[in-house]
């Protein structure tokens, strides 16, 4: 009780002193966090690195378990008595996804309730636990019951690692950092491929492929007990002496009393109160949660996880391996998202979902092109694959890292955890009916539609990324939030 009292007298401490913060010097210490002081520059980077590597590892974990059914589905299928069922070996997939969107609804209460890095442990516990079940699976229901774990730990992961990258990142890095996340995705899913290699050869290896999964759960969960905590949490929750001691330790001594002058700046006196989701959802922050959700949706309707489900199908048409036809997608994913990490905070936010969204949509159309009949059949195999890796290059870019980092940069910090909940949610909605009904539109409407559609839903982004998006590159999270503040 002692401690709690010395807490609520800090955090009363800077509610009544942020009047007082507003002097030349504390502002030039505020500033600095922005790469605009003069006297102390830009605290280091390589105080917040480690904890940033640390979060990473749920990115390399959701990574993983998209891709680690890719290899392995066929020898699991065969040792679990489903082989050729198409409805089991797609439940395989769906059941994962149906987990993670039930874990993304739940990420916002657990990540505001118990902190981002209690968040980050009780995401890797479920999948521990489902790798376990799903590598000791001895029928189909033991493998489903154990993706469904695995989903419900990849749902919470993603919006928690986007809010905790934005939370301890100084501002002139923070775009790079939130690269990292989709380079952790990247190698993940590469991970999966090569370690799956030779499942179709040896018989219970694909038992071993979800094994591995195991460690680096188990080492987010013990690494993330020595990881600072979101000072903007405890600062939320009235901890603003322990808020202080964790920004001296992603900081820096000389940088901690600018960041806590940032912090009250935005302190209205109502981040203790509970919101409810009808408030999201009809309240003044709707607009926000509409631009979100729709950044989301956009980022789906695309087609780009049409393209990661199937682009074996395509490049075997071409009569390249699948093997191959994995590497080659795996590779320009890694090297778009290595653009991304160099850009983020040279360019902006806003330019690179711009000329993302715009590259997709060209690769879209030499993809429909290419089942046309202007194009002929020597050409059409070199325009369809050429698009394919051209429309995961360019979503690399930008439209695979800037939408986490831009949302959970936009949201006032009150409702930052479960809007971005909500905005995960719809995330795997569409996610889920995208991989659900691509195959069939195929057969019914053609390549040529199809890749049309997607190619109209990336344009219809980059005209909605001009109109709704701001910049947010090099602000404090409190300048975005009295940005995007809504009327009382």
């Amino acid at each position: 009780m002692a401690m709690r009292g010395r807490h609520l007298d800090a955090y009363s401490m800077y509610k009544r002193g942020s009047k007082d913060y507003i002097n030349a010097n504390d502002k030039e210490q505020a500033r600095s966090l922005n790469g605009a002081g003069k006297d102390i520059g830009n605290p280091s980077w390589n105080r917040s690195f480690p904890h940033i590597l640390v979060a990473t590892l749920s990115s390399l974990l959701f990574g993983y378990h998209l891709g680690v059914v890719n290899e392995t589905l066929e020898s699991m299928s065969h040792d679990l008595g489903f082989h050729g069922n198409t409805m089991a070996e797609g439940l395989v997939v769906s059941t994962c996804l149906g987990g993670a969107f039930v874990g993304s609804l739940f990420s916002g209460s657990i990540a505001d309730g118990v902190g981002r890095r209690r968040a980050f442990q009780l995401c890797a516990l479920p999948m521990i636990i489902g790798s376990s079940m799903s590598a000791t699976a001895k029928n189909l229901w033991g493998m489903l019951l154990g993706r469904l774990f695995v989903g419900s730990g990849m749902g919470i992961g993603p919006p928690v690692a986007a809010l905790y990258v934005t939370e301890v990142s100084p501002a002139y890095v923070r775009g790079t950092y939130g690269s990292c996340t989709q380079i952790a995705t990247c190698l993940g899913l590469m991970g999966a491929l090569f370690i799956g290699l030779p499942a179709k050869e040896t018989e219970g290896w694909w038992r071993i492929c979800f094994w591995v999964s195991a460690v680096p759960a188990a080492m987010l969960a013990l690494f993330m007990e020595f990881s600072a905590e979101s000072p903007h949490w405890l600062f939320k929750r009235g901890r603003g002496a322990d808020a202080e001691a964790e920004f001296e330790k992603l900081l820096g001594g000389p940088y901690v009393k600018g960041a806590m002058a940032e912090l009250s700046k935005s302190d209205r006196g109502d981040e203790a109160d509970s919101v409810r989701f009808s408030e999201l959802l009809y309240g003044r922050h709707r607009k926000v949660i509409f631009i979100g959700s729709t950044l989301f949706a956009l980022q789906q309707l695309s087609g780009i996880n049409a393209v990661f489900y199937f682009s074996s199908t395509v490049f075997k048409n071409a009569g390249v391996p699948s093997e191959s036809a994995n590497i080659c997608v795996g590779i320009a994913n890694l090297i778009g998202s290595f653009v991304a990490l160099l850009l983020m905070d040279k360019l902006g936010r806003k330019l690179l979902l711009i000329g993302s969204f715009s590259g997709m949509a060209v690769a879209m159309g030499l993809q429909a092109t290419s089942a046309s009949s202007l194009v002929s059949s020597s050409n059409e195999v070199y325009m369809s694959v050429g698009g394919m890796l051209l429309f995961v290059l360019t979503f690399a870019m930008g439209a695979g890292p800037v939408p986490g980092l831009l949302l959970s940069e936009m949201f006032p910090s009150r409702i930052r955890a479960k809007a971005m909940s909500i905005c995960m949610a719809v995330h795997w909605v569409i996610n889920f009916f995208v991989g659900l009904l691509f195959l069939r539109l195929l057969e019914q409407i053609g390549p040529l539609v199809l890749n049309t559609i997607f190619g109209t839903f990336c344009l219809v982004a980059v005209i909605f990324v001009k109109k709704n998006v701001l910049e947010t590159k090099g602000k404090s999270l409190q300048e975005i939030e009295i940005a995007f503040l809504p009327p009382e």
